[in-house]
C-alpha cells in the first residue's frame, strides 16, 4: 500500500474514533452524574411527572401512520435535492434544472394522488 493510501485509511480511522468517542461519552456521563434509585417508582412509566392513567396500548387511526410515511419519504427526498442544490453550478444548468422540476412534480403527483384519496382529511372517532 502506498502512503497516500495509509493517509486516507488514518482519516476514517480517526472520524470512526471520534463517532465512537461521541456516541459513547453521553452515555458514560449520564451513568456518573445520575442517581441511583431503585425501588416501585423506578419501574413505572414515565408520563411528565404524572401518574400514568390506562394503559400505553392505545390504537392509533391508520392516518397516523400516513402521514409519518408521507413525512419520511418527502425528508428522504429533501436529501436528494441538497447535493442537486450544490452542484447546480457546475455546468449543465438547464439540464439540471429540468431534472428538478421533474422530481419536484414526481413528489407533487404523490401529494395530489393521497389528497384525492382523502388522507389528509380528519374525521372524528367516537
Amino acid at each position: 500500500m502506498t502512503d497516500q493510501v495509509l493517509h486516507d485509511f488514518a482519516y476514517v480511522v480517526v472520524f470512526l474514533g471520534v463517532g465512537i468517542i461521541f456516541a459513547v461519552m453521553p452515555i458514560i456521563i449520564s451513568w456518573f452524574i445520575g442517581g441511583r434509585s431503585s425501588g416501585v417508582k423506578r419501574a413505572e412509566t414515565y408520563e411528565s411527572g404524572m401518574p400514568a392513567i390506562g394503559s400505553a396500548w392505545v390504537q392509533f387511526s391508520v392516518s397516523y401512520y400516513i402521514y409519518a410515511l408521507i413525512f419520511l419519504a418527502f425528508d428522504v427526498d429533501v436529501l436528494y435535492l441538497f447535493p442537486v442544490a450544490l452542484a447546480y453550478d457546475k455546468g449543465f444548468v438547464v439540464r439540471d434544472f429540468i431534472e428538478v422540476v421533474i422530481f419536484i412534480s414526481i413528489l407533487s403527483l404523490a401529494i395530489i394522488y393521497a389528497w384525492r384519496k382523502g388522507v389528509f382529511t380528519w374525521q372524528r372517532r367516537s
